[in-house]
C-alpha cells in the first residue's frame, strides 16, 4: 500500500457481542481515529466489527445472524468500518487472539510484499477441513510483527471494561495477554474518573507494553450499552436515537429482546470460563 505521508497505517479491530450493536459501539471508532491522527504519527485506513459467535455462550445472547445483520445494517453509512462474519461463524468460541492472528493473516496476504507461502496456515494439512476449521499453528512473534513492510498495524479497540477484564480470573490467558499488546496493540476508549491508567501500572504485563496501550479519554461522555437497550426493548420503552434507525426497525420487525432472550445462557458457564478453569484443574491434578 502507498502510504506519501510516511504515517503508520492502522487497522481497527473491536470484538464483542454486539447484542445489540449501539451509536456507541460506532463512536468508538471515530474517537480512536481522531486521536490517531492527531498524533500525527498514524493514518487509520480501516475498521472492522467481529461479532463474537453463539458458542460464547454468553447470557442473553441472541443469534450471531441477527447480530451480524444489524451490525451491517448499522455500518452501511460508513466509508471505512465494515462488519466481518468470520468468527460469527465459527463452529467453536475463539479466543480475540486468534482473531487478531486471521485478521494479521489476511492483511498479509493482501499485500503484493508478502508472498502467500509466508501467511500462517489456518488449518492443518492432511485432516478434514469440518474437523480442523478452528485450528492453528503455532505463531512465531516474527510472523506477527506488526512492523512487517507495507502491512498495516492491527490494533484491537475497545473500551476499558474489557481491558480491566484482563484482570478476571480464567477470562483471559496471560499468554494471550501478552501477544495482543506487544504484537498488536490496544486502542481503548475511556471516561472521566476511569482507573484504567491505575489498572495498566498495577499489571506487570501491560506496563512492561504501555506504549503500545493508547488510552483515549471520551469527553462527550455517552452511557449507551447493550444491556441498557436491551432493557429498555423488555419494558416497551424507545430505544430512539440510541441504535441506528435501521438496527431499530430490524429489532422491531423480528421481535428480539424480550425476556425470553434475555434468560438464554442463564445457566450455562461462560466459554472461556470453563476452558480455562477446567485447564487450570487438569494441571492441578499432574
Amino acid at each position: 500500500m502507498e502510504n506519501p505521508d510516511n504515517k503508520t497505517q492502522v487497522v481497527l479491530l473491536a470484538c464483542g457481542s454486539f447484542n445489540p450493536i449501539t451509536n456507541m459501539h460506532l463512536r468508538l471508532f471515530e474517537l480512536a481515529k481522531d486521536y490517531l491522527h492527531e498524533t500525527g504519527k498514524y493514518n487509520v485506513i480501516k475498521g472492522i466489527i467481529s461479532p463474537v459467535g453463539d458458542a460464547y455462550k454468553k447470557k442473553s445472547l441472541i443469534s450471531a445472524n441477527h447480530r451480524v445483520t444489524m451490525a451491517k445494517l448499522a455500518t452501511e453509512s460508513s466509508d471505512w468500518v465494515q462488519v466481518d462474519d468470520w468468527e460469527s461463524s465459527q463452529n467453536e468460541w475463539l479466543e480475540t487472539l486468534k482473531v487478531l492472528r486471521y485478521h494479521h493473516q489476511k492483511l498479509a496476504s493482501s499485500n503484493p510484499a508478502n508472498s502467500l507461502q509466508n501467511a500462517v496456515p489456518l488449518i492443518k494439512p492432511g485432516r478434514k477441513r469440518k474437523q480442523e476449521a478452528n485450528r492453528y499453528i503455532p505463531v512465531k512473534k516474527n510472523q506477527l510483527n506488526p512492523e512487517t513492510k507495507g502491512v498495516p498495524q492491527l490494533k484491537l479497540l475497545c473500551g476499558a471494561d474489557m481491558l480491566e477484564s484482563f484482570g478476571i480470573p480464567n477470562l483471559w490467558k496471560l499468554e494471550d495477554i501478552t501477544e495482543i499488546v506487544a504484537n498488536h496493540g490496544l486502542v481503548c476508549i475511556t471516561r472521566a474518573g476511569n482507573n484504567a491508567q491505575k489498572f495498566i501500572y498495577e499489571s506487570d504485563t501491560l506496563w512492561q507494553h504501555k506504549n503500545n496501550i493508547h488510552l483515549v479519554e471520551e469527553w462527550i461522555t455517552n452511557d449507551i450499552s447493550s444491556t441498557k437497550i436491551r432493557r429498555a426493548l423488555r419494558r416497551g420503552q424507545s430505544v430512539r436515537y440510541l441504535v441506528p434507525d435501521a438496527v431499530r426497525a430490524y429489532i422491531e420487525k423480528h421481535n428480539l429482546y424480550s425476556p425470553e432472550s434475555e434468560d438464554r445462557n442463564a445457566e450455562v458457564i461462560l466459554a472461556p470460563l470453563q476452558k480455562y478453569a477446567r485447564g487450570c484443574k487438569q494441571e492441578q491434578t499432574l
